[in-house]
């Protein structure tokens, strides 16, 4: 009869799993207000890329229409879904104001990104920079 030879395996223990987690959450708590701002940024992307495009939009439709459109549905932009909605949008768009020479549009943010209770806010109009009008 063959005799099974047991070798130990080296390995952790779950007392030095639980503490490198305890550690690796402590650092995150120290990490996490300062990334913030960060994370509000890179979400204020999306805003200032469709902006970007209604701008683009825009600029068209004045070509051949010499007029601003008054309807985002005139220049064939359909918003995303919010978050809210099950999307993946962060912003709600909006075409404040046309005419003739000048429009104005408006992103405004459906979610408070750092939890001050401010919601982020961006404008374009007819320069084509996009500004942060209220800053998360």
């Amino acid at each position: 009869m063959k005799q099974k030879i047991r070798t130990k395996i080296p390995s952790y223990n779950l007392q030095e799993v639980l503490i490198v987690l305890v550690i690796i959450g402590i650092l995150l708590l120290l990490a996490l207000p300062n990334l913030m701002p960060l994370i509000s940024k890179t979400k204020s992307v999306e805003a200032q890329t469709q902006l970007k495009f209604i701008y683009n939009s825009q600029t068209t439709y004045r070509y051949m229409y010499s007029k601003y459109a008054n309807e985002l549905s005139e220049i064939d932009f359909e918003a995303p879904k919010t978050v809210k909605e099950n999307g993946t949008s962060n912003y709600q768009y909006e075409l404040l104001n046309a005419n003739n020479n000048s429009f104005k549009a408006r992103a405004t943010a459906v979610t408070d990104f750092d939890g001050d209770g401010v919601l982020n806010v961006w404008e374009i109009d007819e320069m084509g920079v996009p500004k942060q009008i209220v800053k998360d």
